[in-house]
């Protein structure tokens, strides 16, 4: 059930910063917890459960990418990484480790709610989605709540959390064209610029990785100009 008081726990070591994303939050009508680093943090998830974990990246200590990598699980606090890095390495690896968006430091505290509540609907989205959702294409069965593929042999094949997300879009909607756009605001919540390559990089990997398990053709169609489309039939799976 979506609750009526999104619950927003900020982890920065910024203490300006962090007052003013806390103080920006609850004028919102968000319950807002607040923690200088993962020690603070721990301490608070171990008594509250929160719909959201607004991270920063650089901090003494534990730093953004290990508190990610351990937090994420189905079950856990959806993520949006909040760091003064802006190149694109930096964010690729921030949502390669779990992330579900991520903003550069300085940033508009607009932009910071608009993010904030495009992750926390489709968490719910998600929530509200059938409690079976495994589909079979090509020589593949994906299962997107267990987060695994297997190909005919039943054998696994090992899939980034981005990887595995961006073939969740294309296997929920197959056959039609997605611009890198589309894609990018499934995986993070929005739009990017167009000089960002991540979903280019990522179709790369996933391609590969497919073909390396035997695909029987090439699943995944560059459609020039427009994107990307996966061409062969999906069934959903009971």
């Amino acid at each position: 059930m979506k609750r009526a008081h999104p619950s927003i726990l900020v982890v920065d070591d910024d203490p300006e910063i962090r007052q003013l994303v806390c103080d920006f939050l609850a004028r919102e009508g968000m319950s807002v917890g607040s923690a200088a680093d993962a020690q603070e943090m721990d301490a608070h998830l171990e008594s509250t459960t929160f719909d959201l974990v607004v991270l920063d990246l650089m901090m003494p200590g534990e730093d953004g990418l290990s508190i990610c990598r351990r937090l994420r699980s189905p079950n856990g606090p959806a993520i949006l990484m909040l760091t003064a890095k802006s190149d694109e390495v930096d964010r690729i690896v921030g949502l390669e480790m779990g992330a579900d968006d991520y903003l550069v430091k300085p940033f508009a505290p607009r932009e910071l709610l608009a993010r904030i509540r495009a992750i926390l609907r489709r968490v719910s989205d998600t929530a509200s989605t059938p409690a079976t959702r495994r589909f079979a294409f090509d020589r593949y069965v994906i299962d997107l709540d267990a987060r695994q593929i297997t190909d005919q042999k039943g054998q696994g094949i090992a899939l980034t959390s981005g990887e595995f997300d961006l073939l969740t879009c294309f296997v929920t909607q197959p056959r039609r064209v997605l611009s890198r756009d589309q894609i990018l605001d499934r995986l993070r919540g929005r739009g990017v610029e167009p000089f960002d390559r991540s979903v280019d990089m990522l179709v790369s990997r996933l391609r590969r990785k497919l073909d390396l398990a035997g695909a029987d053709q090439s699943l995944i169609s560059t459609v020039r100009n427009s994107g990307y489309l996966l061409v062969t039939p999906v069934a959903r799976l009971p």
